[in-house]
């Protein structure tokens, strides 16, 4: 990978860090001493931040919308190759985002190796590819209008069955390591499907699926409370998941998504929960105030992201050789910049991992084990209100990324270059 293969100048990215170094190096030698003073090492927690990986969904590069209508912003990709461009931006200002998820059919191209080759050329990998039986498309003989893997049509679920074997072939072209499975399929009416028929059809249809998986694979189940379906869903809740991953086998975990869950669900006791079974495989990260609203992650409550990356990271230090999920960004980005969003969101979560890593994990235990129930409270909040900025600024830096991504990305003038170059868009009265 050479500077020129990468979509911005690393002396734009220099320059910009230039104009910032010691107002970094001041702020972060401040708070350098007064972690000391607290018995941290803020280069060790720098260290440890810079080894977070994001992966960027494919699908998160272009403008979002809703069921009632999408706005298109000048310079947002069209295919694959230009969303790859967006997500390299990204990479390269914030360096914690290092591979991107592919969605299939959308990402369907004919020659895998050779897009695996154009992502490398561009310092990008691929994590977990996603499978689509949620909606119809064009070619496609038969409907999912009535359910896909748990359909009451045996050649309705041979043909999903078929779909997520064929993007575990796409993944291997592709260097990916991973199947995610969520499906649309529930009812809307009570009566309309039997909830204990269709949750075995389910579970029939991804065993299928299962054993086409490659040696080093795993499947992750991708749970929603509700939408499509708003009556039942077949995998609703982590209860059913780690159910299904449970008969399914070693290979098969849960995928847990911050908006997929009932209002005021504590989603950091379902990390904890899972991981304790072996079957926490991955987190999608965003934002919701209402229900299953894909806003940027921590922009609406943040300290609920840092209660979660507090299990996260009590997850990994107790058992660092079980503790391997996929980490993604999945969010709509309706009114924003998705190159923004994506780099605010990276921030976000990058900062609560920082704040998780502060927590003063003995004297924590032994407040829970005395019971000292405001002690314990305390050290969570000491490390939630601690500006970690410097250590997230710094941890880029040093790996050549920005020091204010999305001020270095405002200086590139990327977007509106492409916007020069790349095919206008048209707005459509849905999300896709």
């Amino acid at each position: 990978m050479t500077d020129q293969a990468l979509p911005l100048s690393s002396d734009l990215i220099a320059t910009h860090n230039h104009a910032r170094r010691d107002a970094l190096r001041d702020d972060y030698d401040s708070l350098g001493r007064s972690l000391r003073r607290r018995g941290i090492d803020i280069d060790a927690i720098a260290k440890q931040v810079a080894t977070l990986e994001l992966a960027l969904p494919t699908w998160g590069v272009g403008v979002g919308g809703t069921r009632f209508a999408r706005f298109p912003i000048p310079g947002e990709p069209t295919n694959l190759d230009e969303k790859l461009d967006d997500c390299a931006v990204v990479q390269q200002l914030c360096r914690i985002t290092p591979r991107v998820s592919p969605h299939f059919p959308w990402d369907k191209v004919g020659d895998g190796r050779a897009l695996r080759q154009r992502a490398e050329r561009l310092g990008l990998g691929f994590d977990a590819v996603n499978s689509n039986t949620f909606q119809d498309t064009p070619g496609q003989k038969l409907s999912y209008r009535h359910g896909s893997l748990a359909s009451t049509d045996r050649a309705v679920r041979a043909q999903a069955i078929e779909h997520n074997i064929e993007c575990i072939r796409l993944g291997e072209e592709l260097g990916s390591t991973a199947l995610t499975v969520w499906i649309g399929d529930g009812t809307n009416f009570p009566g309309q499907q039997s909830l204990g028929a269709s949750f075995d059809r389910y579970l029939e249809a991804l065993a299928q699926i299962y054993e086409a998986l490659p040696s080093g694979w795993k499947m992750l189940l991708e749970h929603k409370l509700y939408e499509p379906a708003f009556y039942s869903t077949v995998l609703s809740d982590w209860g059913s998941s780690i159910l299904a991953a449970q008969q399914l086998g070693p290979r098969a975990q849960c995928l847990v998504d911050l908006g997929h869950h009932a209002p005021s669900v504590n989603i950091e006791q379902i990390v904890a929960r899972l991981h304790r079974f072996g079957k926490l495989g991955g987190f999608h990260f965003n934002d919701s105030k209402y229900g299953d609203d894909d806003l940027d992650s921590g922009s609406i409550n943040p300290h609920q992201l840092f209660l979660v990356f507090n299990e996260l990271v009590e997850a990994e230090q107790s058992r660092p050789d079980a503790f391997a999920p996929a980490y993604m960004i999945d969010q709509s980005h309706n009114v924003t910049d998705p190159i923004e969003s994506l780099l605010s969101s990276a921030e976000a979560i990058a900062g609560a991992y920082a704040r998780a890593l502060i927590v003063d994990r003995q004297a924590l235990a032994q407040q829970q084990q005395d019971n000292d129930v405001m002690a314990a409270f305390q050290t969570l909040r000491r490390a939630y209100n601690t500006d970690v900025t410097p250590i997230l600024a710094m941890a880029r830096a040093e790996r050549s990324g920005a020091v204010d991504p999305i001020a270095a990305y405002r200086e590139s003038g990327w977007r509106g270059a492409k916007a020069r170059v790349r095919r206008a868009t048209v707005g459509t009265a849905g999300i896709v």
